[in-house]
């Protein structure tokens, strides 16, 4: 359960520190520390299962985006420390831009940002398709019911990122398991370490192959940018680890929590059905109002004293924001806790904001789509195959999602 405690007050009149357990919730439940804070303490601080110390959290929608792009909150900072966070284990490989901070967080993002011009994003959208509609064959042929993590949510994103980063198909089972044992929390620490160094590993050997190929793999584009001399390899190798994780993990729960959403909210999927025009603005609406993750990302340090929502964060203290609280902050939002594909104005910010924004956020949106509109367009009838409550979710994850999602049609 969230527990909360509170540190000895003396005359400094310190603020209480929360201890925030991190349940391992389901569906779509909503933390309920979190959903407190937004609205009775929005500037505090946390302690969280590993590490030490304490962190600030951050709830609030504009103070999210104001430590989100202030350059007074360090990233690079924050690498080495064992600050207070879920995982037992530091998650990112050094390098990664993650933790970077601007100048070198720009000169990296430029890199990224050749993978996923406009012309490779139309390639990749097609090849999505394709994809998808192998899977989706496969699917048939075995018949109901059928697990959709197993056989749709986990290897359709898992294929798309390493088409794009250039990972040859046999290799993509073993990418799925480094990924999803890097980012578990309850996988331990020795587990993730290894998974994380033969990650590395990899992609060293796989940028390595990859000069003066010609092609338009990330892979390549990361080799050309170290032939350049714009990046160093420890630079280019945390990046592909980085891209590699969350594209195949992070989307693959992402896309099963928002089946998983539509199953259990029937008039949305019949209005979704009914106008499919409507698809963009729904994922948009999906991302905001599903809790994607659990606890909070990356944590940043505050370089000086830094006013927040009216409260002082001291210089050198650790800061967190949650990006899933901001997308239910009532003054942004209107009636937050509803589902609801008619909200027009919807600056969710599920994708993060500011320098650290997800650079796949445009392929993550396009396998969305596709995977939505492809189940439901062949599958008509799709439903689950067991009672709501008897699904299992993921203990000890940090991207929340099905152990499995059994379907019938």
């Amino acid at each position: 359960m969230t527990t909360t405690t509170t540190a000895p007050q003396d005359a400094s009149d310190e603020p209480q520190v929360h201890f925030w357990a991190v349940p391992d919730l389901t569906g779509l439940d909503f933390d309920p520390l979190l959903a407190r804070l937004l609205h009775e303490d929005p500037v505090t601080r946390v302690r969280l299962p590993h590490g030490e110390g304490h962190a600030w959290l951050v709830t609030r929608y504009e103070d999210v985006k104001f430590v989100s792009v202030d350059p007074r909150f360090s990233r690079q900072a924050v690498y080495g420390r064992a600050i207070t966070r879920l995982a037992p284990h530091f998650i990112p490989l050094e390098g990664a831009v993650g933790f970077a901070d601007p100048p070198d967080h720009t000169r990296i993002r430029r890199v990224v940002a050749r993978a996923f011009s406009a012309r490779a994003l139309r390639t990749l959208r097609d090849t999505a398709q394709d994809v998808m509609d192998r899977l989706l064959d496969r699917l048939e042929r075995g018949g109901p019911p059928a697990d959709l993590m197993e056989l749709v949510n986990r290897p359709f994103p898992l294929a798309m990122v390493s088409e794009l980063m250039g990972v040859p198909e046999g290799d993509r089972p073993l990418m799925g398991h480094w990924a999803d044992t890097v980012i578990s929390a309850a996988a331990g620490r020795e587990a993730s370490e290894r998974a994380k160094a033969e990650l590395g590993r990899y992609f060293t050997e796989l940028i390595g192959r990859s000069h003066g190929t010609g092609k338009e793999t990330l892979a390549a584009v990361l080799a050309d940018a170290l032939d350049e001399g714009t990046l160093e390899e420890h630079e280019a190798v945390g990046l592909a680890a980085l891209i590699q994780i969350s594209g195949a993990h992070a989307v693959g729960n992402n896309s099963a929590n928002m089946v998983y959403a539509l199953l259990t909210h029937p008039e949305h999927l019949a209005r979704l059905r009914a106008e499919p025009a409507l698809l963009p603005q729904a994922v948009d609406e999906l991302l905001r109002y599903i809790p994607h993750r659990n606890a909070v990302g990356l944590s940043r340090i505050a370089l000086e004293d830094v006013e927040v929502g009216g409260v002082t964060i001291p210089e050198g203290d650790p800061v967190y924001v949650s990006y899933l609280t901001a997308n239910r902050d009532p003054s942004v939002f209107p009636d937050p806790e509803k589902l609801d594909f008619d909200r027009g104005y919807n600056p969710h910010v599920a994708f993060g904001h500011g320098p650290h924004f997800c650079p796949g956020s445009a392929l993550a949106r396009i396998e969305s789509e596709i995977l939505l509109d492809s189940l439901w367009t062949r599958f008509p009838g799709l439903r689950l195959a067991v009672p709501d409550d008897e699904l299992r979710w993921q203990r000890g994850a940090l991207i929340r999602g099905p152990e499995t999602l059994p379907v019938t049609w």
